[in-house]
């Protein structure tokens, strides 16, 4: 306690099979390859503005399932998806890869869609505090998130949804250096 922090006597391999343990020592920490140093984020990351639409719908068993089948019908890749309570209902957000095949079939549909708006896709090498770092350069910034949803992929990467309010997207954008 208190003093200084020991290096491993072994080095710790990644919790995602098969990627290659080539380790530097640095400060008496270990780090991977590719991942980036506390408080700075990965140059492996990367981040971009995406349009998401969404549509409230009855919070009844098989709705969603329901929707998303109507996107495969039609053809419709989806970047993202995401669905939770509001109220009484349930919002389904939708990022697609393609806005206007997406509205086609939204119509064809008859959803009551609203949107577009923007929201950020962010996606990198999985490492401890990988989402800290983004939430704390928007921190930093003064800039609230509304919502986020992560995980963690196969492969050692990872992903999220990172939502501001509408007014705050360009400030954000600049402090995470994300794609236009």
């Amino acid at each position: 306690m208190g003093g200084p922090e020991k290096a491993p006597q072994t080095p710790r391999r990644s919790e995602c099979p098969g990627e290659a343990v080539a380790l530097l020592y640095f400060t008496r920490k270990w780090y991977f390859p590719g991942h980036s140093l506390p408080g700075r984020i990965a140059m492996a990351d990367s981040i971009r503005i995406a349009q998401y639409f969404y549509v409230e719908t009855p919070h009844q068993p098989g709705v969603g399932a329901a929707m998303l089948a109507t996107l495969r019908d039609a053809g419709v890749n989806l970047l993202a998806f995401s669905g939770f309570p509001s109220g009484r209902k349930a919002q389904i957000d939708f990022i697609p890869e393609n806005a206007e095949t997406f509205r086609a079939a939204a119509k064809a549909a008859k959803w009551k869609l609203v949107g577009p708006k923007k929201c950020f896709l962010i996606g990198g090498a999985d490492r401890p505090g990988a989402v800290a770092e983004i939430m704390t350069r928007l921190a930093q910034a003064k800039i609230n998130v509304t919502a986020i949803d992560a995980v963690c992929a196969t492969g050692g990467s990872f992903g999220a949804i990172l939502w501001v309010e509408q007014r705050d997207v360009a400030r954000a954008a600049k402090a995470l250096g994300a794609a236009g």
